[in-house]
């Protein structure tokens, strides 16, 4: 029998006087993917980032991949979010973030990325800067560096913040490739405002007012 890698018991987390997630619960098994489904401003962003361990929860109980402590979650997840969230270093600066990995390993991500071909036809190659937020790099190609960046750690939760938004339809297509890659074998929670774009096989989650449920 598969394990429950994710545990939420009745999590509350507000903002100053309004609260944002109203007892939420939620059970994620092992290599489950589930799609949180909701309209703007609803808490599905704020759920990711407890899940992610940026935010404490006010409220309840939880557990990621074994750990309850921020500190900790965070190094068992790994965060691919709507904006590029690039640092104004070399590609390889971005995707290693200044941990000791392979060279092996950061290609086998660039390739799984679909970033392999682009970086080798770059002059500098993994050394050639992204400019100050990515500036100097298109959208597409600041996305899958922050995918290649999740391959690297080999997180066993992935939390999907909307990757897909902010591309164009001519570079959604390498995306998706990359991010089905990435999810592959992973326990996967993907907040999303088009369900109907996923991948089968996931289970949709809810949130209304604050509150998770199944549908």
């Amino acid at each position: 029998m598969k394990r429950d890698v994710i545990c939420l018991e009745r999590i509350s987390f507000g903002y100053g006087n309004t609260a944002v997630l109203k007892e939420v619960s939620l059970r994620v098994k092992e290599g489950e993917h589930i799609a949180v489904v909701g309209d703007s401003g609803c808490g599905k962003s704020t759920l990711l980032k407890i899940l992610a361990g940026l935010y404490e929860p006010e409220g309840g109980s939880m557990s990621v991949a074994g750990e309850s402590l921020p500190e900790k979650i965070r190094t068992k997840v790994a965060v691919v979010m709507q904006r590029f969230d690039l640092f104004p270093l070399s590609i390889r600066d971005n995707i290693t973030c200044g941990h000791g990995i392979s060279e092996k390993r950061l290609w086998d991500a660039c390739r799984s990325a679909c970033l392999d071909g682009w970086i080798e036809s770059l002059p500098e190659g993994l050394s050639t800067h992204v400019g100050e937020r990515g500036g100097q790099v298109s959208g597409g190609q600041a996305q899958r560096i922050c995918i290649a960046r999740a391959l690297c750690k080999d997180a066993e939760v992935i939390l999907l913040d909307e990757p897909l938004s902010a591309l164009d339809r001519g570079t959604e297509q390498s995306v998706m490739l990359a991010l089905g890659r990435l999810t592959a074998g992973k326990t996967v929670i993907h907040v999303t405002h088009h369900p109907e774009a996923l991948e089968e096989g996931y289970r949709i989650c809810r949130m209304e007012g604050g509150r998770l449920s199944d549908g």
